[in-house]
């Protein structure tokens, strides 16, 4: 049986044929441009594939209550032409099969939890920071919804001392996304962070909100394990630079063994590396198949 997955991002939308067992067997990415002319390009790859089910984890803000007249759409955003786009209206014209919808770090979360670095926990946590910052969680085995969805990557952090950029997020300025996202970090120090050494201020600084931000969701949701993905965590040495701020921003305060020798196997890459989303919709896919 195959089944059908869309990880769509602001930049492009991976799509990929896998299998229930969450083995991808062909994937393509196409440019995030329009909605009509990306999600054409994306059904034409389905077309005649012989998916059983399709799963969707995309960018946001978007509406995943299903008792909801906007069910499937995305809501407010600052890509152009996306915001209020039915995206599961414009699915079901090509294909008349199951399809599972939901953010794309609630997808990567929940590949994560089912094929990755949080395999067999109940509760575990996936942070991306890329062109935006965006956070899924589980907890207690399920993926977590309310009104909307969590938009984790939107809090208010305090403001390093060193630090006096402005913001980067059009809707609240200088909130985790705004401080520490991929285009924050190149516009504060106006060149690409490739670019930039591992010894420059910025990954203090960056290190320092993430850490902040990762310390807030432990006092909330104490996760069993976190999971860092997306662009700028492909900097390696960020890693250990953040455990040491969650150590700090705590204080002590949570009593438990992972927080004084073991944080290395708390707060960790992705297993299924740049596969989180599109495993995570393959996920999401199987979840509708048996709905």
């Amino acid at each position: 049986m195959l089944l059908g997955a869309i990880e769509g991002g602001g930049t492009k939308f991976v799509c990929g044929i896998g299998t229930t067992d969450g083995q991808i067997v062909e994937r393509i990415s196409i440019p995030t441009t329009t909605p009509e002319a990306t999600l054409d390009q994306a059904m034409s790859f389905f077309a005649n594939k012989g998916i059983a089910a399709l799963g969707i984890g995309t960018f946001g803000p978007i509406d995943v209550n299903p008792q909801s007249p906007a069910y499937g759409s995305v809501t407010s955003t600052p890509k152009p032409h996306w915001s209020g786009y039915r995206i599961l209206d414009h699915v079901q014209r090509f294909m008349d099969i199951p399809v599972g919808f939901d953010t794309d770090v609630n997808a990567a979360a929940l590949g994560e939890s089912v094929w990755g670095a949080a395999k067999g926990l109940r509760n575990c946590l996936y942070m991306t920071v890329g062109t935006g910052i965006g956070v899924g969680a589980i907890v207690e085995g399920n993926l977590v919804h309310g009104l909307l969805h969590p938009e984790m990557g939107h809090i208010v952090v305090k403001r390093h001392l060193l630090d006096s950029y402005a913001g980067n997020c059009p809707f609240h300025g200088d909130c985790l996304e705004g401080m520490a996202s991929g285009p924050a970090v190149e516009k504060r120090w106006e060149t690409q962070a490739v670019q930039l050494d591992a010894a420059h201020t910025a990954w203090e600084l960056e290190s320092f909100y993430i850490g902040q931000a990762l310390a807030t969701y432990i006092l909330i949701l104490s996760p069993e394990v976190i999971i860092l993905g997306g662009g700028i965590m492909n900097q390696a040495h960020l890693f250990p630079r953040i455990r040491e701020h969650v150590k700090s921003h705590l204080n002590r305060y949570v009593q438990h063994p992972v927080f004084s020798t073991d944080l290395e196997t708390y707060i960790v890459p992705p297993a299924l590396a740049g596969n989180a989303g599109l495993c995570g919709a393959l996920a999401l896919a199987k979840e509708a198949l048996i709905r």
